[in-house]
């Protein structure tokens, strides 16, 4: 299949009525006066925000549903597991819907239909009615995020992408951090509905503000669909998600977890050849050959391994081991998200100054050593020095995040961005399932270990038990020989090295997060700006 050499100035127009390369985004309604790409970036951040924030603002609420819905826990899970399947059935398509529809028509049908599950989700009745709800929300939500990536390459000049794209990492990272801190004053204060209701108004001013004010973009030829790609990516991203959120579960050795694998593979295997051999493809994988894109994908693997291990790891540890709720932990862990949206801009002006290569590998540096001091985490780590780990951290977070994933698309020809930035999005999702699936191994591993260990030194007859159980029989009154003194003894032992095995197995997985980042410092390396004038053929950045 051919590509479009149409694209070979570094701007292309945004509208089917802007002749000149070099012109701004005309008016969407038409008007002659210039106006600036910012206002129409931010409406379209609105929707990236609410789909970025519902991913994890529900998850505080799920007890209070179980007992709502009166539910087991197993069943409540499906609330959040279905709607990240979902994200990875839907994403595949935004490229070829894009181009069908026009990303701007594309867009609106997106929020308005996430808009549109929220408010089921506010209404629903039962537990069956919520996992229903949640799958027509999340049929908006995924396709959003890479409707907005392609909405901003399309939108904003080459030389002004890092200051747009800087706008769109804040969306990225601080929603996230938000979500379980708005989630737990909702359910403890106001009503757990409203982690769905908070969306309806906004939606629809987004919807209302993205009418006015995003241009109509061209539509360009699309083809047919790719039915084979699109079975074959949703059976192969269906199951190898619900393989790694439920591994950990079932059992990674599990029959139903190996065939989920399978399948997987298989479903994928055959994606990649039809799309390499479609006249048509639904993602066109030969984007891949532009090294800056293949390079800066590596860079987003493990930028999402680092981000998520941070959102997930640290606010698991405040909860198990220092008995923090949902919202405390949130406003612990919110100034380090603060603080990279804050950079985020600043990066990406940086950005457009002095491209992505230094800032990518200052960033990686930087992610990595702040992800590796929390493995001194414990539960006596003064308050302070988490917020200070944190700040350190979330401004690593932007300097590694921003310029890498700014660079991949830059490379790729316009008429690609679309199905580029659903590449990119797939890819994000699945290596953050892929990092917490592999990192909760190695902490269940690591606690059983350091609990095996921790125990060896302790019995019923040794003089640390000894000790506590005299202890205990002077509590209770009932001498140190008693067997409530006893079992209070045991009780309190066994518990003190729950605690500090899971201490130190979250230390071990810090030190492995921390490995992980720094795999990406050698594409860092080799990272190179895009220019427009350089990409009228495969490889040529």
């Amino acid at each position: 299949m051919g590509v479009n050499r149409g694209d070979t100035g570094a701007r292309q127009p945004c509208s089917a009525g802007d002749k000149s390369p070099t012109a701004p985004t005309q008016p969407p309604n038409g008007g002659s006066g210039q106006v600036s790409w910012t206002v129409p970036v931010l409406v379209a951040l609105i929707g990236a925000f609410m789909a970025i924030l519902d991913s994890s603002i529900v998850n505080v609420a799920l007890p209070t549903m179980m007992r709502v819905f009166n539910t087991d826990t197993a069943t409540i899970e499906w609330v959040v597991t279905i709607y990240m399947l979902a994200l990875g059935v839907v994403v595949p398509l935004s490229g070829w819907l894009g181009d069908r529809l026009g990303f701007k028509l594309l867009y609106l049908l997106s929020l308005g239909v996430f808009t549109l599950g929220s408010l089921l989700c506010t209404i629903s009745w039962n537990v069956d009615s919520m996992i229903a709800a949640r799958v027509i929300q999340a049929l908006g939500g995924g396709m959003i995020m890479p409707t907005t990536m392609a909405i901003i390459y399309r939108l904003v000049p080459r030389e002004k992408q890092g200051s747009a794209m800087g706008f769109f990492g804040m969306a990225m990272i601080v929603a996230p951090a938000i979500g379980p801190t708005l989630g737990g004053y909702l359910v403890e204060y106001v009503d757990w509905r409203w982690i769905f209701t908070i969306n309806l108004p906004v939606g629809v001013l987004g919807v209302i503000l993205s009418w006015f004010y995003l241009p109509a973009f061209e539509r360009r030829e699309a083809g047919r669909l790719d039915t084979g790609g699109a079975v074959t990516a949703a059976v192969g991203l269906f199951c190898l998600l619900l393989a790694l959120s439920k591994g950990g579960d079932w059992g990674w050795s599990s029959e139903p977890i190996v065939l989920l694998f399978y399948t997987s593979a298989v479903s994928l295997g055959l994606f990649v050849y039809l799309e390499l051999t479609q006249e048509n493809p639904l993602l066109d994988l030969r984007v891949f050959r532009y090294t800056t894109f293949a390079l800066g994908n590596v860079i987003v693997v493990v930028t999402s391994i680092g981000l998520f291990a941070g959102v997930f790891y640290i606010s698991f540890f405040l909860q198990v081991a220092r008995g923090l709720g949902a919202m405390e932990t949130g406003l612990i862990t919110m100034p380090g998200a603060l603080a990279s949206g804050l950079m985020m801009p600043l990066t990406g002006w940086l950005y457009d100054r002095l491209g992505p290569r230094p800032l990518a590998v200052a960033g990686m540096l930087w992610l990595g050593w702040t992800t590796y001091i929390f493995h001194h985490i414990d539960v006596v780590t003064p308050t302070s020095t988490l917020y200070l780990w944190m700040i350190l951290r979330g401004l690593g977070m932007s300097l590694a995040m921003m310029p890498a994933q700014t660079a991949a698309l830059a490379v790729v020809p316009t008429e690609l961005v679309g199905r580029a930035s659903a590449i990119t999005n797939i890819i994000n999702r699945v290596s953050a399932s892929f990092g917490i699936a592999v990192l909760t191994t190695v902490l269940n591993n690591r606690s059983a270990m350091h609990a095996t260990h921790l125990a060896d030194g302790i019995t019923a007859a040794g003089p640390a038990a000894s000790e506590f159980f005299h202890q205990a029989g002077l509590l209770l009154g009932v001498g140190s020989a008693g067997d409530q003194a006893r079992a209070v003894a045991l009780a309190y032992l066994q518990g003190i090295i729950a605690r500090t095995a899971f201490v130190r197995a979250i230390d071990d997985v810090f030190i492995v997060a921390a490995l992980i980042i720094l795999v990406g410092l050698l594409p860092a390396f080799f990272l190179q700006k895009g220019s427009g004038a350089a990409r009228g053929t495969f490889g040529g950045e």
